[in-house]
């Protein structure tokens, strides 16, 4: 049996589809040797997709049954709830004290409920995944780059599998989706687009949103952001970010080695509390001095963060400097971009700096 994409047949777009008509392009595709079959991942990594998928199904319904409260409490005239968590010991008493409707406040007794049930199985789940995840040195090698959790890190393998069969990162890279699209005819220069938002839709929605945290730490990676978001905006700089965490994810797990400018403190932090989530016991006590030097460390590790930035942004600026001495650096034909990818704007006379 082979297992082939559908978009690589050509029958999607035929004018004339049925099934006898499909069956014979299908068999003058294969006696012609034109179907690529597809990977096929293992057990494993399939029981890896069916747990995240089964998370991202419960945080669904979780996120629905809070809004069904703050819908609730709209319908009353009320407003939100005055803490950080709407939904933890001091927003439940709050939500106890208001003064609702019988019916209301069934409404959101009832959803109170759901959330405490759907809560205990998104832990039961997440467990699960946080005792495979120790197990897996590509997973853990992953959380070493800061702002990368072990759902993000888990995410991204479950997706790719075997980081063996992408001959380059710019391949992971299209596998994602996080490439843009590229029109180009004859001369003129290339038009780069959108994302082509192919592949996992879970593992493009975990790197943009492991974005967000990786842009807040000090390093390469922020001075990469500052620099896309000064010419194309936030939300360009962000997937840009995604599309080069997945670039980095690809080196780390091909060189089998940690990140450069990884913190070591913050990577057994989240080590330690990801068995404490598999179920591993907490220590009891607190030797004396031990939080100060934490902090000590963190702060010098911060600092180490800073300089890696500091020089990476020296590099880009000597890396502009060399270009601009060479002859037609501003836009090279057939590489050149046009601005941003919503609407008509002038031609890019930047090249793109250099990767991390």
């Amino acid at each position: 049996m082979i297992v082939v994409s559908p978009t690589d047949t050509g029958i999607r777009g035929a004018r004339a589809k049925t099934d006898r008509l499909d069956a014979r392009t299908l068999a003058k595709l294969l006696a012609a040797g034109e179907l690529d079959s597809v990977w096929v991942p293992d057990r494993s990594t399939w029981r890896m997709r069916r747990r995240l998928q089964r998370r991202r199904q419960l945080v669904w319904q979780r996120s629905r049954a809070e809004n069904q409260i703050h819908v609730t409490l709209m319908r009353c005239l009320i407003g939100r709830a005055p803490f950080r968590e709407p939904f933890g010991a001091k927003g439940r008493r709050w939500l106890s004290e208001l003064a609702l409707p019988e019916e209301e406040r069934e409404s959101v007794d009832s959803a109170l409920r759901q959330i405490d049930f759907l809560d205990s199985e998104i832990a039961a789940v997440e467990r699960l995944i946080a005792v495979e995840s120790l197990d897996s040195p590509e997973a853990k090698r992953l959380m070493t780059v800061p702002g990368v959790n072990v759902i993000c890190a888990a995410t991204f393998i479950a997706a790719v599998g075997d980081i063996g069969r992408f001959a380059s990162a710019r391949r992971l890279v299209g596998y994602l989706g996080l490439d843009p699209r590229v029109s180009q005819s004859g001369t003129a220069p290339a038009t780069h687009g959108r994302s082509s938002k192919q592949g996992s839709v879970a593992a493009r929605h975990a790197l943009v949103e492991a974005s967000w945290s990786v842009v807040r730490q000090p390093g390469p990676m922020h001075a990469f952001y500052q620099r896309i978001r000064a010419r194309r905006g936030h939300s360009v700089a962000i997937v840009a970010c995604a599309r080069k965490l997945a670039s980095l994810f690809s080196r780390l797990l091909t060189r089998e080695e940690d990140y450069a400018f990884a913190q070591p403190s913050l990577t057994r932090k989240k080590l330690r509390l990801l068995e404490i989530r598999a179920g591993s016991p907490g220590h009891k006590g607190v030797y004396t001095g031990t939080f100060v030097t934490r902090q000590r460390m963190r702060a010098a590790e911060r600092e180490l963060a800073e300089q890696a930035e500091t020089a990476y942004k020296r590099s880009v600026r000597h890396w502009r400097a060399t270009q601009a001495k060479r002859k037609g650096a501003g836009a090279t034909p057939g590489r050149a971009s046009r601005g941003p990818s919503s609407g008509q704007a002038a031609r890019q006379v930047q090249v793109p700096g250099p990767a991390l």
